[in-house]
C-alpha cells in the first residue's frame, strides 16, 4: 500500500470519452484527487460520485481535478455520468494496471466469500506529483468534503 510523502505512481488510462488521461497531464498545473471505487451505478459509488460532483466547482477553485477510477469500461462510465449528471472524469482501468499500481486491488470478504476487488480508496496528489494523502477503506458519505478540506491546505 502507498504512503504519503512518496511520488504518486504514474498512470495513463482512457476516460469515459476514450481519451487518454495521464498523471503527467497535471504536473505543475493542478492537484489531483484520484479516487478508486468498485463499480459504476452502485449505492456507495453513486454517493461518492455525487458528492464529488456537488463540490466540483470548489475543487476547481483550488486548482484540483477529481478523477474516479474503476475497472468498468468507457461505455459504462459514460452511462453512469449521464444518469447522474456527474462532473468528474472516470477512468476505465479495464486491465487493472492503475488499480495494481495504487494497491487497491485486494482480497475482500463479503458474507464469508472471499474474492478480489477494488478497495474504495482515495489519493491526493499535489502539483509536484507527491502523495499528500493515501486512504484505503474509505466510507463514501462525507468523504468528498474531507478531501476538499485536505486540498484547501495545499
Amino acid at each position: 500500500m502507498l504512503l504519503t510523502n512518496q511520488p504518486a505512481p504514474a498512470f495513463s488510462s482512457p476516460n469515459q470519452h476514450g481519451d487518454t488521461v495521464s498523471l503527467a497531464d497535471f504536473a505543475g498545473k493542478q492537484h489531483v484527487v484520484l479516487y478508486f471505487y468498485p463499480k459504476d451505478d452502485t449505492p456507495g459509488c453513486t454517493i461518492e460520485a455525487n458528492e464529488f460532483t456537488a463540490l466540483a466547482a470548489e475543487f476547481a477553485a483550488h486548482d484540483t481535478v477529481v478523477i474516479g477510477v474503476s475497472k468498468d469500461d468507457c461505455g459504462s462510465h459514460q452511462a453512469f455520468i449521464e444518469k447522474f449528471g456527474l462532473k468528474v472524469d472516470l477512468l476505465a482501468d479495464t486491465s487493472g494496471e492503475v488499480c495494481n499500481a495504487y494497491g487497491v486491488w485486494q482480497e475482500k470478504e463479503k458474507n464469508g466469500v472471499k474474492k478480489m476487488g477494488i478497495v474504495r480508496s482515495t489519493f491526493v496528489i499535489n502539483k509536484a506529483g507527491m502523495l499528500v494523502e493515501a486512504l484505503y477503506q474509505v466510507n463514501p458519505p462525507g468523504h468528498a468534503q474531507a478531501m476538499l478540506d485536505v486540498v484547501k491546505q495545499l
